[in-house]
């Protein structure tokens, strides 16, 4: 049974801190790595390096976003997909484990699943614009 008095904050808490995580790698891909050195990172796997611009942004954008409970909805749903990417193209190989040399796909797997609770879950307490509800089509 699901507590309607603390999952808004249960989602507020989600959206709070996977917002500031997605912010902060964004912002180290950006400040400490270069947007040049990130895409040539993701052009070194063999993926184009445009894609790094891209995955900077959505960090970046996506964080403040969910921060601020922007649209979470659809920006949990958009995250997923770094996520998804950093797990097929860099940590597989690695195996299951983070403590893994060069770090295995665990992180990123329990990362890419909260994004998609959060997004079944919804905005939560504070949301500066939830998500809009999809129409539902009215009886004739």
């Amino acid at each position: 049974m699901l507590d309607t008095r603390t999952a808004p904050y249960a989602a507020l808490i989600l959206r709070l801190v996977t917002g500031a995580l997605f912010l902060t790698h964004g912002l180290i891909k950006l400040l400490v790595f270069t947007p040049a050195g990130t895409a040539g990172y993701f052009a070194s796997l063999g993926l184009p390096g445009w894609l790094g611009y891209l995955t900077m942004a959505v960090e970046i954008l996506g964080g403040i976003a969910l921060i601020l409970g922007l649209w979470t909805r659809i920006v949990a749903v958009i995250e997923v997909f770094p996520l998804l990417g950093a797990i097929l193209f860099v940590h597989a190989a690695n195996g299951f484990g983070f403590t893994n040399p060069g770090g295995g796909w665990e992180y990123p797997a329990l990362w890419m699943m909260a994004m998609i609770v959060l997004a079944l879950l919804g905005d939560g307490a504070y949301a500066l614009r939830p998500t809009p509800a999809p129409r539902r089509a009215v009886a004739a």
